[in-house]
Formats: structure tokens, C-alpha cells, sequence
């Protein structure tokens, strides 16, 4: 009998009243408002009133370097919500909102899978409560008072040659990459080249992932460099007075999103930041509400530990004051296969033939990939355990050779069958968890906020990256030492580098040494607060596939969603 999929799964789910999953959380009726029938938003005033609540154990998951298809680190980290429950605790589970770009484009949708998922599945994957659509309407009113501004040419001088504040829009749409805007008549605006992001790389939406508060974003708001008048100083969203707008816009976007899993685990859904420019991880306030809710909160960190993990202690930390006290790794026999440099996998293509073959000595090739992601959690003082994330193409001795190599780094290992079995897949991970939870923490960031901006870089890239030096492009360095000037020096840095490799070269695998960083350019989100590196060519528009998703997504004759994965 075939495996159901995961929207099968999910229609199948008896679901708890939200109003119950609240009450097990501590959050009264009066903290909660309704959005639709399985679906709440959770007051921000709940941050004051759990304020002295205990205090949950803090655990971030995160993976090595993931191969295009991605290692299941959302299933995992849902899994192991589901699995506390099956060790006689209580968790909370924040994660970021998905994107309908990848939705209908060819990962699908984020809302774990199998067994271990987040319902309702639908409405996740599918605007769930707007904030993504608050996020593009707030980016794009912006941008249009950017305009106006050049054509007005009242108060503010903009260099037409200065303005960085592109568009946004949450698809897939290659033929935005590139565009020219303002042509027609003279009333149409100042023709120029310009571009389209995904909504998920707008610096609204990394505002909106580290804001502590309403007024916290609307200060991180107006702080949002658009552009540079022509003598080269900063200008700001306050400056052409559009923050107060924006905030307006966002006003129930800063409200998580309340669903649960398969089992009735509380989830706070929330923000959805790009994991390669920005830090790639869900809300502040999400965490800031879910650390009073039970015994452990579960989160997840974008990409590998060299990512999103690395953002999540030095980016989100910094923001939130929070303090981890564990760290999932999430290994595949796929991946660490992928990492040996014997096989090549791409997305939209079955594996190959011979990857599937029984051969740990392909798993052992690729340890190095684990064994340096294992560091570069411990280098930050927090406690690794690794999670493998087992498929039914694995072979026992596979398995067998991941616990060889995180043994010999004396990390703590479980094998996770959660996407079949739900949270009993994941109750030995959960044990695991909560020993390395219960251990002292020695949590520290990488580096200090006064550490120049090319300290900071050259502190990621030796340590976390094992590079042995940074290059500047000549206007890298020129933009580098323009945001020292203008006070953006005590930023942290959110290197934007290629997800399938340590190094920046996606073509290296493993754990590559005597490499040297390329940072070819430099920006500042500094709403968001954070300066970001380029390393390499970034997209951040993706394409539609030759197959995309959404031409498998439709209706059928009950009105009911099909295709969706």
C-alpha cells in the first residue's frame, strides 16, 4: 500500500480546538483572535503578561550542508515537538511562514511532512493569514514614495543612480530580475532600471523577523536606507516620512500566527526572512511569547549551521536576548553522500542509481561536512546533538557510520523516523535533546558589536566558513568603510554565500580549507540591522522550473486542493 501524501495526511487530522492548544500554552481566550476556523493570531501583549512565566529550554535546529532537495529540517523540527510529548513534555514549536514562491515552484510547501507536519496544511502553504501580502504592500509603498520622490523633487535630493529600494513581489518570476520603470509620458515617472525581489528577501520582511515589539518595527522601519542623495549621505524610510504608513500596514502582521502539528503541538508561525541575505529564521516576538510556553521551545535555522545557525546566535540572539541551550543537527545519508563529492544531485531529478546503493564508506567520505558543522555549533558554547533524518532508500550501516562520525566528535546522536511514525519516531531524539538541554550553557557570539565590519567577516570566514582569508572587491571595501562612516560599524553580519557548500564556492564539498572569501559587495539592511557581505551571485527573484509545482496544484469537482506537496 502506497505512503498517503502529506496533503492526505493532514485532511485526515482530528485537530484540537485552538482555544485548548492556547490554554495548554498559558495563553487565555483574551490573547487570541480567531482567523477563520483552525488558524489564531496571538496578541503581542502576551511577551508582558508570560513575562514571568518559567522559562522554556531553547533549541535550534539546524543541519549540515543540505543538498537542493533539502534534509527535512522543518519535519524534524516539528518531529521533535511532537516527540517531547512522547517523553512526558510539553513543547512549543515557532517556525517561519512559507513562501508561495517555492510552493508553486518546484520544493513546495513548508509545512513539514508526513507524520510529522503542521496543520491546517492548506492554509499554511497558501497566505495563511496575509502577513506575507502585509509584508509586500508595506515594501511596495515604500518604493512608490521613492519614486514620487524623484519626480516631485520636493524636500529630500535622491540620486537616481543611488536608490537601492527595489520591488518585491511572492513569486517565482525570473522576467523581474531586470526591468525598466517610469517609462510613458513625462507623468509616469523617471525612467530607470530597477528589479523585482521575492517577498522573502524584502528588508521589511527582516524587520518584521527581529522586531520586539509595534514600536520596536516602527523604528526599525524608519532606519531603512532607500537610497543616497547626491553627495553620498543615507536616505531613510523616516526620511521621506513613509514609515508610519508601513507600520499601519504591518499593524497584525506583528502578531504570530497560532496552528499545531498532527498531534496538537502548539505553533507560532511567523515572518519568513530569505535564508540567503537575510537570517533566515522565523520571529523574534514568536520566540519571545513561545520561551513562557511549556518545556522546551523548538526552532529552526535556515540552510546549514554555517547559515542559518550562525545568524540565529549572532543575528537573532543579539535581537531577542534569548540564549540557547541546545542545537539539532540535522544529517542525511543523501546529503553526507552528496558531500563526499562522488554524486550530484539536482532538484527536480531522482537521485542517482548508484547513490542508493548500500555504501558507507560514501557516508564516511562526507563526514568532514558533519564533523565541521558539529564545531561550528560548539564554537558559539552550545550543545550538538545529531539527528538522522531517516528515508526508506537508507541502509542500516549508513546509519551506523553517521553515529561513527558523531561519535568520535562526542556529540550525541539519534536515528528519527518521525515522517512515518509522527513524534514516536522522535522520542529518541527528544531524550537526546533534553540531556544536552540540561547541560550547562556557555553560550557566547562570535564576536563583539564594537569589531569593525571587516573584523566581523573575517571572524565567520576563518572560523565557521574555514577559509583562510577574505578578498575585497574595490567596492566592497569602498561601501564597507561608507557604512563605518555613517555609524553602521556595530552591526552584526549576515554573510550572503552560496547554501550548498561551507566555502562560497557551491562546487567544493565536505569541509574545503586554504580557500579565500570573495566579497564582491556589500549592504545595509540597517531597519533590520544587520550589514550583508556578497559572496558570489545571489538570486534573490527565483525561477520557475521546467516543472513547476503549480501546474500539478488545482481544484477538483468538491472544490478541494490537489497537487499540493
Amino acid at each position: 500500500m502506497a505512503f498517503p501524501s502529506d496533503l492526505e495526511i493532514a485532511r485526515g487530522a482530528t485537530l484540537t480546538p485552538l482555544v485548548e492548544v492556547g490554554a495548554a500554552m498559558g495563553l487565555g481566550p483574551h490573547l487570541l483572535e480567531p482567523y477563520g476556523e483552525h488558524v489564531m493570531k496571538v496578541k503581542t501583549a502576551a511577551i508582558d503578561e508570560l513575562a514571568q512565566a518559567r522559562r522554556a529550554k531553547y533549541v535550534v535546529v539546524t543541519a549540515i550542508t543540505p543538498t537542493p532537495l533539502g534534509e527535512g529540517k522543518t519535519t524534524t523540527t516539528v518531529g521533535l515537538g511532537q516527540g517531547f510529548a512522547h517523553i512526558g513534555k510539553r513543547a512549543t514549536v515557532a517556525i517561519r511562514q512559507p513562501s508561495m514562491g517555492p510552493t508553486f515552484g518546484i520544493k513546495g510547501g513548508a509545512a513539514g511532512g508526513g507524520y510529522s507536519q503542521v496543520v491546517p496544511m492548506e492554509t499554511l502553504n497558501l497566505h495563511l493569514t496575509g502577513d506575507m501580502h502585509a509584508v509586500t504592500a508595506a515594501h511596495n509603498l515604500l518604493a512608490a514614495m521613492v519614486d514620487n520622490q524623484l519626480q516631485q523633487r520636493d524636500g529630500v535630493d535622491l540620486d537616481p543612480h543611488g536608490i537601492t529600494w527595489n520591488r518585491v513581489l511572492d513569486v517565482n518570476d525570473r522576467a523581474l530580475r531586470n526591468i525598466v520603470i517610469g517609462l510613458g509620458s513625462r507623468l509616469d515617472g523617471t525612467p530607470r532600471q530597477s528589479s523585482f525581489d521575492i517577498t522573502a528577501a524584502s528588508e521589511v520582511m527582516a524587520v518584521l523577523a527581529l522586531s520586539t515589539s509595534l514600536q520596536d518595527m516602527r523604528a526599525r522601519l524608519g532606519r531603512i536606507v532607500v537610497a543616497q542623495t547626491p553627495d553620498g549621505k543615507p536616505v531613510t524610510a523616516e526620511d521621506l516620512h513613509a514609515a508610519g504608513a508601513m507600520t499601519v500596514i504591518m499593524r497584525e502582521a506583528i502578531k504570530p500566527n497560532l496552528l499545531q502539528t498532527l498531534e496538537g503541538t502548539p505553533v507560532l508561525v511567523h515572518a519568513g526572512p530569505f535564508g540567503n541575505i537575510a537570517h533566515g529564521n522565523s520571529s523574534v516576538i514568536a520566540d519571545l511569547i513561545g520561551i513562557h510556553c511549556g518545556d522546551y521551545l523548538v526552532t529552526e535555522a535556515g540552510f546549514g549551521a554555517d547559515m542559518g545557525a550562525e545568524r540565529f546566535f549572532n543575528i537573532k540572539c543579539r535581537a531577542s536576548g534569548l540564549r540557547p541551550d541546545a542545537a539539532v543537527l540535522v544529517a542525511t545519508v543523501r546529503a553526507l553522500k552528496v558531500q563526499s563529492g562522488r554524486y550530484k544531485v539536482s532538484a527536480g531529478h531522482p537521485l542517482p542509481e548508484a547513490m542508493l546503493a548500500e555504501n558507507p564508506d560514501d557516508v564516511h567520505a562526507g563526514g568532514a561536512n558533519l564533523r565541521k558543522q558539529i564545531e561550528n555549533v560548539r564554537i558559539h558554547g552550545v550543545s550538538p546533538v545529531v539527528a538522522i533524518n531517516a528515508f526508506p532508500t537508507d541502509h542500516p550501516s549508513e546509519h551506523a557510520a553517521i553515529r561513527e562520525i558523531a561519535d568520535s566528535m562526542g556529540a550525541r546522536c539519534a536515528v528519527c523516523t518521525h515522517f512515518a511514525e509522527g513524534g514516536k519516531g522522535a522520542a529518541e531524539l527528544a531524550a537526546a535533546v533534553a540531556e544536552a538541554a540540561d547541560e550547562p550553557s556557555q553560550f557566547a557570539f562570535l564576536y563583539p558589536n564594537d569589531a569593525t565590519l571587516r573584523e566581523k567577516i573575517l571572524t565567520v570566514a576563518l572560523r565557521v566558513y574555514g577559509a583562510q582569508g577574505v578578498e575585497y572587491d574595490f567596492k566592497a571595501s569602498r561601501q564597507l568603510e561608507s557604512y563605518e562612516r555613517n555609524g553602521f560599524g556595530k552591526l552584526p553580519v549576515c554573510i550572503a554565500k552560496t547554501h550548498l557548500s561551507i566555502s562560497s564556492d557551491p562546487a567544493l564539498k565536505g569541509a574545503p580549507t586554504g580557500w579565500v572569501l570573495p566579497v564582491r559587495e556589500a549592504r545595509a539592511s540597517v531597519g533590520a540591522g544587520f550589514i550583508y557581505p556578497i559572496c558570489g551571485d545571489m538570486r534573490t527573484m527565483p525561477g520557475l522550473s521546467a516543472n513547476p509545482g503549480a501546474t500539478r496544484i488545482d481544484i477538483d469537482s468538491r472544490g478541494e486542493i490537489v497537487g499540493l506537496s
